[in-house]
């Protein structure tokens, strides 16, 4: 089988790069090794995917975001920092009058479903799903996939989305940086007594890390770091005594809190690949960049890579250039690092200071969070995560309550 590009994932990110390649007339293979109607109907898996202004222009642009419905979006009006006990933090609110959003929260199953939707019926699209691709070739003058299924497949270019832990990219020769954090994330939804009023909180307490995501109707995503074994014991809890535990590690903050969904659990590791790109091959999504979720902006940076790569990609195409060469993957990479490598290290250095439970690293970080005004690498590195758009402004302030 000869294809001009081969998608190996049918993530989010590999779906909407299939997507924005749909317009341009070349062929286009997607290999997902998940069952068709997983994609068609995914299930709910407990992540709430924080989409920036930036985002949603490009989902609205390839189609995905009209097929949302209503009650799949969720207004981001603000959001808070705080560390510890301390009562200060950071407060991040939109400028102007007329920005009522810092951006919108989507169930990660949801943009999964909307994705494939977009590119089910798309005539140069073929999906090959239940398929895994069990060996690599780039030593031709194409690129070669051999299929769990006995196919062979032909391509001008190779594209990896298959999440963090990528197969391909070890395959093609790619070392990629990972860091794991030693930490496990809880994630689940549950309805609050007290309104959120559509503000986010991130809250770095001792040993241990919360999260709430405001949702409609007074409900709201919860996410929880704790070491492994703390986790366990946490999910080993029945529904009444899980809620009241909620409700403590909380600081009965939103009064009741009942849980409303299943809970799901993660591994806390990132990932930065050391090369974008090898010969008519690249990566995309978190085969890319794996973020660490407590910026929630893995997603964000996996679509930004979609549309730069697109881009170039239908540039050459329709001067009719190759749409693999080095030059245009290079061109990727670096665009791509310049993108994704300031915020990753960021969020790096946040996370490795707002989990040191060291008393002396207690203090230093309150001081820093309140200071962080006058500290543009920090309050740029936690705005970015909250409200990153190069056409948007927002504004930081001291928080108490």
């Amino acid at each position: 089988m000869n294809v001009d590009i081969a998608i190996v994932g049918a993530g989010p990110a590999g779906l909407c790069l299939a997507r924005s390649l749909a317009d341009t007339g070349l062929s286009i293979l997607v290999i997902e090794q998940q069952a068709q109607q997983t994609l068609q109907e995914p299930s709910f898996d407990g992540r709430e995917i924080a989409l920036t202004p930036r985002s949603v222009r490009i989902l609205k642009e390839l189609g995905i975001w009209q097929r949302l419905g209503p009650a799949d979006i969720a207004p981001l009006r603000s959001a808070r920092v705080l560390n510890g006990t301390v009562a200060r933090g950071l407060h991040v609110v939109p400028t102007h009058g007329d920005e009522a959003e810092l951006g919108f929260l989507v169930p990660n199953d949801r943009i999964r479903r909307a994705a494939y939707a977009s590119v089910e019926q798309e005539p140069r699209i073929t999906l090959a799903c239940g398929i895994t691709v069990e060996q690599l070739a780039l030593d031709g003058p194409l690129a070669r996939l051999s299929l769990s299924n006995g196919a062979e497949v032909s391509a001008q270019l190779v594209i990896a989305a298959d999440s963090r832990f990528s197969k391909l990219r070890r395959d093609a020769g790619i070392a990629a940086d990972m860091h794991d954090f030693g930490k496990t994330m809880l994630v689940c939804r549950m309805a609050l007594e007290k309104p959120h009023h559509g503000e986010a909180l991130e809250w770095f307490g001792h040993a241990q890390t919360l999260a709430v995501l405001p949702l409609r109707n007074d409900e709201a995503s919860i996410v929880v770091t704790l070491p492994p074994d703390e986790m366990r014991r946490l999910m080993a809890m029945d529904d009444d005594a899980f809620n009241a535990e909620m409700r403590r590690r909380f600081n009965h903050r939103f009064g009741d809190m009942r849980l409303v969904s299943t809970r799901h659990t993660y591994p806390l590791v990132g990932v930065y690949a050391r090369r974008f790109m090898a010969r008519r091959f690249a990566l995309v999504g978190d085969a890319a960049v794996g973020m660490h979720p407590v910026t929630a902006h893995g997603f964000n940076l996996g679509l930004r890579g979609v549309q730069t790569l697109a881009a170039l990609i239908c540039r050459a195409n329709s001067s009719g250039r190759d749409i693999a060469s080095v030059d245009l993957l290079r061109s990727y990479q670096r665009m791509h690092r310049r993108a994704t490598w300031p915020l990753y290290a960021a969020t790096g250095a946040i996370v490795a200071m707002y989990t040191d439970d060291r008393p002396i690293a207690r203090h230093a970080r309150a001081a820093l969070l309140h200071a962080s005004q006058a500290l543009p690498p920090v309050r740029h590195a936690i705005a970015h995560a909250l409200a990153a758009d190069d056409h948007r402004r927002f504004r930081l302030r001291r928080h108490r309550s």
